[in-house]
């Protein structure tokens, strides 16, 4: 089971994800703090799988493919819902739009440079995105739960968000930029020479 356990948590993450969009429709304001809690335990599992796949030295070619979409149905499921349970309005929409905009283009091209066996490590920078989005959503799911204590909680969500989604411009511009040879081509393998005739 041990070399299997990256793989697991990473299954896990996307089982959570139904239960955690579910979890919405709970009575407030105990209902936030569960889905607070499924959050951040798919997560922190986030974390998990790689540590111990690093660890164990079991990385497979299945968890690198998971990983990227477990992560990608959480963060998109989040901002879904909290854009339909109305905690995300206005012109706070944009960064939303902007953070899946920019998942849905790094999908896109993690899929093509898989074709032609490019792997991309994922930055440092990109790994600070993802937690100011993960802190960001935090904040947005439990404000309503505390808003007669701590008010400032949606303010304080919102602008990371916004954060969030000015880091998510930057590392997707640079994802671009750091892959545009392979995708124009330009690293393609040379044709062979054709053979040359005998004198």
């Amino acid at each position: 089971m041990g070399d299997h356990l990256p793989n697991l948590l990473t299954l896990a993450r996307i089982a959570l994800t139904p239960v955690f969009v579910a979890a919405f429709w709970l009575d407030m304001p105990i209902g936030r703090w569960v889905v607070l809690g499924i959050f951040l335990v798919a997560a922190i599992t986030d974390y998990a799988d790689g540590w111990v796949a690093r660890r164990r030295n079991v990385e497979s070619r299945l968890g690198q493919m998971l990983d990227p979409i477990a992560d990608k149905l959480l963060i998109a499921s989040a901002l879904v819902m909290l854009v339909y349970m109305d905690d995300i309005r206005g012109w706070v929409i944009i960064p939303a739009l902007v953070i899946l905009a920019r998942e849905i283009l790094v999908s896109g091209m993690r899929e093509f440079l898989a074709t032609i066996s490019v792997q991309v490590p994922v930055s440092s920078i990109s790994k600070f995105k993802t937690v100011l989005q993960v802190v960001a959503i935090s904040m947005l799911i439990v404000a309503p739960a505390i808003e007669h204590v701590w008010g400032w909680m949606h303010r304080a969500g919102i602008v990371t968000l916004w954060a969030a989604a000015m880091l998510t411009i930057y590392t997707g511009f640079s994802y671009v930029q750091a892959n545009l040879s392979h995708m124009s081509g330009e690293h393609a393998r040379p044709r062979p020479r054709a053979a040359e005739r005998p004198l």
